[in-house]
């Protein structure tokens, strides 16, 4: 990234020594997240620099530079060198390329498994991963019979509502399980759960035998059954599930979609590098 130019006539101008008017709040947090990617860039492109040469790129004080490293640092962004001073880029970076990284992915792995799922069983088969406190579909295939269905790509759904959200939230960290389960649980039809204690009990069950089942949680005349999707190491990075009209996926027909939604997501898995 290049310098910021100078002015060409006139005096310099002086350095931006952080201090900004009151009224320029928002400004100045829009400049400071702009710098501290630009932090980023510098250390991306040189792989290690210290304060005076970030200063200089930057063209603001040292101490403005030692405050945007302070804060990168503080969030495992970058890290000091302690024998040479230098800082470089740190482990959290390489966090959430690889957050990035399993998304793109699990989405890319799944499209031959979700087609051929949807192809098998006709309905409407996604994959689902973890944003906050719900759920995104990040792929998505159709079967011969859903062809008239709603499109879930990109859509953000509640955990506690839907079948690929219990599976994700079931197999949360306890800790973060129990902070959302500590939320308000809405209510969108008669069926859905919303005390705690009753889903805490949906959600150990899930673990258990490896798939949810959701009717008419989310909305009236849907049915759903998903599965975890496991990284190399084990961990659930996704779910894989089939939903479709409670007249197609009738109470006779769901566990068998449970199971071959579970076998489905096994082989997702295995793309993934789980199990070798």
């Amino acid at each position: 990234m290049a310098r910021t130019q100078k002015q060409s006539s006139g005096d310099e101008r002086p350095r931006d020594d952080g201090a900004k008017q009151s009224g320029r709040g928002g400004a100045s947090a829009v400049q400071s997240v702009d710098r501290a990617v630009s932090v980023l860039e510098i250390l991306a492109r040189h792989g290690e620099a210290g304060v005076t040469e970030i200063a200089d790129e930057l063209d603001v004080h040292k101490s403005t530079a030692f405050r945007l490293l302070g804060v990168l640092e503080n969030r495992g962004l970058v890290a000091q060198a302690k024998d040479r001073g230098k800082y470089y880029l740190g482990a959290g970076v390489l966090r959430l390329a690889g957050a990035a990284a399993v998304r793109l992915d699990v989405s890319q792995e799944g499209v031959p498994v979700c087609r051929e799922l949807a192809d098998e069983l006709g309905e409407t088969v996604n994959i689902a991963v973890l944003d906050d406190d719900a759920a995104v579909n990040i792929m998505q295939a159709r079967g011969t019979a859903s062809v008239t269905a709603q499109n879930w790509l990109g859509r953000r759904t509640p955990l506690h509502a839907t079948s690929s959200g219990k599976v994700l939230l079931a197999h949360l960290p306890p800790t973060l399980r129990e902070g959302l389960l500590a939320r308000p649980l809405h209510r969108f039809t008669e069926r859905t759960v919303t005390v705690a204690s009753m889903l805490r009990g949906e959600l150990d069950t899930v673990v258990q035998q490896g798939y949810a089942i959701t009717v008419e949680e989310l909305e009236i005349g849907l049915a759903a059954a998903a599965s975890p999707v496991r990284a190399h190491d084990g961990k659930v990075i996704a779910s894989l599930s089939v939903s479709g009209p409670v007249y197609r996926l009738s109470p006779e027909r769901l566990p068998d979609i449970a199971k071959r939604t579970e076998a489905a997501a096994a082989e997702l898995s295995r793309r993934m590098g789980y199990g070798f």
